[in-house]
């Protein structure tokens, strides 16, 4: 795709492109831009691959602590500017580019995956223990009171970053859709879990989680990465806190 030319319209094309981002995916105005910004919006502009400058700017990302679901939807904020379908070459070259910065950071131990933005598997079962230790202490029972939603978008025969943007996806998907107060978490490659009250409109929510999914599969370029449909049921939990890790690594496999 060939736009326009001249630097007053890459001007344009790139404030656009920061306004809907910092209305739609990005958290902190601060730090959107960066000079690999501006050689992919000359790219696109230039009827040439902004692959590469993708890849460094996805680097950039990552070296400045973003995320790679706010990486990628960022990406696609760019194509919606600009009124095209997502490349999937250009988000492949950001989500590797993201991996390369990361790997070359020191590692800090946390409790947060930083491919999905979702809490570990491990802090999830944190969870799940203080769960069933407040239930214990009101006399109640978690099998009443709580399920795990679980999500499957697993296939086979993904590269690597095909499974990292699915998963990147996936995770700010149950972020938005569940927010704050829902522990969630990877439990592995392609399955995903939320601890939620049961309520009358659980069963609604979390079909819906479904049809979200597919969406932003479809807005990021990676609707192929997923199975279809994406599979969405409601687990009930066990009677103890050990049998409910035991469901955890039981999801897992």
């Amino acid at each position: 795709m060939s736009l326009p030319t001249g630097d007053t319209f890459a001007v344009d094309t790139r404030e656009r492109w920061r306004t809907m981002s910092l209305t739609e995916v990005w958290l902190r105005p601060g730090d959107w831009y960066h000079p690999a910004v501006d050689a992919v919006v000359e790219a696109i502009i230039d009827g040439r691959s902004p692959e590469a400058p993708a890849h460094r700017l996805g680097g950039a990302r990552s070296a400045a602590g973003i995320g790679l679901d706010e990486t990628l939807e960022d990406v696609a904020c760019l194509y919606r500017t600009v009124g095209a379908p997502v490349d999937v070459d250009v988000v492949r070259g950001a989500a590797l580019g993201w991996v390369q910065g990361r790997d070359g950071r020191p590692t800090l131990s946390g409790v947060r995956d930083p491919a999905t933005g979702l809490p570990t598997a491990d802090y999830l079962g944190e969870r799940l223990r203080e769960t069933y230790g407040r239930a214990a202490r009101d006399t109640a029972a978690v099998t009443d009171s709580h399920c795990l939603v679980v999500v499957d978008v697993a296939v086979e025969a993904l590269d690597p970053w095909q499974r990292m943007a699915r998963a990147a996806s996936v995770g700010r998907t149950l972020d938005q859709v569940f927010g704050d107060g829902h522990p969630m978490a990877s439990l592995s490659d392609g399955v995903f879990t939320v601890l939620c009250e049961r309520t009358p409109d659980l069963p609604r929510l979390s079909q819906s989680v479904r049809r979200i999914i597919e969406r932003n599969a479809q807005i990021l370029g990676v609707a192929e990465t997923m199975r279809r449909p994406v599979r969405v049921w409601m687990e009930r939990l066990p009677q103890d806190h050990a049998a409910a890790l035991n469901l955890l690594e039981h999801l897992r496999r």
